[in-house]
Order: structure tokens, then C-alpha cells, then sequence
């Protein structure tokens, strides 16, 4: 089995990562205490469906399994496992956990001022899907990523700029609360379209280039960079399938389609969302006054 073998070629930590496997524990037990026994310490605190649970909880298991599991190892050979962690770290992962996540429990982010502009401001839905969508075209220029996947902090930072340009980019969409939650329905779907247009340009260069724009994935890595550590590595430690062009453009297609189906999915659940909201209003607040 391809796990047996990777955990038998890169060891356990570099496959499993038990470092992050405490982190994402870490975080569920914290998640599960502030909704459970912990509640009645924040403000208009209430309690939290098991469908807003489950979410959250799935949201921990992608985040897990895109940043420690063999999917990481597979990444750093394979451009195509690299486009599939992506997509599940950074279109799917920040949707599910802000979904599951209440109003109440993320209010202490904005009770002081500062941190209260500091959000609105990087919230906003321009700067957001800006941000977002440069910080990852930026990413996957060839020399960036040739870099960033031999580079552990190099690595590990853009990571991290990834992930929460992500949050930032869903919050307008999703984000329960208020002051952040200010699109209408109308121009939630403008601008969940915008950000299929945005991130259009990196997936057809990638999926269209006649020759493969990656130097790690043609001569192979030198450095598996996991979110703790790093070690040495060569190509000869892992068999890879594909040619890298090939390899390469089923990349772009992984990217596009799981773009696609996830923008496509919340498109429609704010459509039928819209749709239920006018639905229910009674006919004299159609009318205009």
C-alpha cells in the first residue's frame, strides 16, 4: 500500500506529522470547551447546533489531513497532490470552520477598537478577494514555489498567509457576525463569481503551458517541508506516475474543478438562502413605499 510504503521510506513523523496531529486535537478540545462547558463565560452565549459542530469538525480534519497526512509527502512529488492540498486547505477548509463556528464565540475579536478596524478593514470584501487571490497566483509563480517547497520557513509562511488571507477572503460570505456579514445576497454571488474569475488565470496557465513551469516537480525535491520540521529527500524515494506535464496539468484541473464545485455549492446555498428570505416576507414589504 502506498501508505505503508511512505511511512516506511519518510518515517512516521514525516508522514503523520504527531505534532500536528496534537495542534488540531489542541484546537478541537478548545472549540469543544468554549461551546460546551466554557459557554456561559461569553456574552449572549447559546448553544450550538450539532450541524454547525460537525462543520468545524470536519473543518479540523481537512486541516489536519492537507497540512500532516501522506498528502504532504505526495505534494512535494506529485504537483497534482500539491493542487488537492491546496484546494482542500484553502477553498474548503476556512468555509466549514467559519460556518461552524457562532457569532458569539468570535464577538471578543472585535470588542476593542483597534483589533475591530483592523478586521473590518481586511474583511472588506475588496481588499479580501484581492488579497487572496494575489497571494496565490504569487505563490505558484515557478520560482516562488520552487523556493517554498525547499525552504522551511519560506514554507511555512506562505502557509500561513494562505491560510488566513483564506478566512479573510470567506468572511464577507460567511462570517456570522454583523459587522464583517454585510454583503446582500445579490452581491454575495458577484462576489463569489469574482472570485472565480480572479483565480481563472493561474489555473489555465498552469493546465495550458506547453512545457512543465516547475523545477521540483521535473528534477524532483530537495527538502520535505512539513509544518514542524524539515528533512532531506530525493526523487529517487518516490516513484511518480505521471510525467511531470501531465502531472502538472491535472493539477490545474484538480484546482479548477474543486474551485468550481465549492464556489458553485455556496452559490447556490445563497441563492436558495435569498430565495427562502423573499419567500418569506410578507407581500406589502415587497411593495415599494
Amino acid at each position: 500500500m502506498m501508505i505503508t510504503y511512505l511511512t516506511t521510506t519518510f518515517g512516521f513523523r514525516a508522514t503523520w506529522n504527531p505534532e500536528l496531529i496534537v495542534l488540531t486535537a489542541l484546537l478541537g478540545i478548545a472549540y469543544f470547551s468554549f461551546i460546551g462547558p466554557l459557554r456561559h463565560t461569553f456574552a449572549h452565549a447559546t448553544p450550538v447546533p450539532l450541524g454547525k459542530k460537525c462543520l468545524f469538525a470536519a473543518g479540523l480534519l481537512l486541516f489536519y489531513f492537507g497540512m500532516g497526512s501522506p498528502l504532504n509527502v505526495a505534494g512535494h512529488f506529485l504537483f497534482s497532490a500539491h493542487m488537492l492540498q491546496q484546494s482542500m486547505l484553502y477553498l474548503v477548509m476556512p468555509l466549514l470552520m467559519l460556518a461552524g463556528t457562532p457569532a458569539w464565540l468570535l464577538r471578543p475579536l472585535i470588542e476593542r477598537k483597534w483589533s475591530r478596524k483592523l478586521l473590518s478593514v481586511f474583511s472588506h470584501p475588496i481588499p479580501a478577494v484581492l488579497l487572496f487571490n494575489a497571494l496565490f497566483s504569487f505563490y505558484h509563480m515557478p520560482v516562488i514555489l520552487d523556493m517554498a517547497m525547499n525552504q522551511l520557513a519560506m514554507h511555512n509562511l506562505i502557509h500561513l498567509l494562505l491560510l488566513l488571507s483564506a478566512l479573510l477572503m470567506w468572511m464577507p460570505v460567511i462570517a456570522p457576525l454583523p459587522e464583517i456579514h454585510r454583503l446582500t445576497e445579490l452581491q454575495k454571488l458577484a462576489y463569489i463569481f469574482a472570485n472565480g474569475v480572479l483565480i481563472t488565470p493561474a489555473c489555465a496557465l498552469i493546465i495550458f503551458s506547453a512545457t512543465p513551469l516547475y523545477d521540483t516537480y521535473v528534477s524532483g525535491p530537495t527538502m520535505l517541508c512539513a509544518p514542524f520540521f524539515s528533512a532531506p529527500i530525493d526523487k529517487s524515494m518516490f516513484a511518480v506516475p505521471l510525467q511531470a506535464l501531465d502531472d502538472q496539468r491535472l493539477g490545474g484541473i484538480i484546482m479548477k474543478l474543486m474551485q468550481e464545485l465549492t464556489y458553485g455549492s455556496v452559490l447556490a446555498y445563497v441563492f436558495t438562502s435569498w430565495y427562502r428570505k423573499e419567500k418569506d416576507q410578507p407581500d406589502d414589504q415587497l411593495l415599494p413605499h
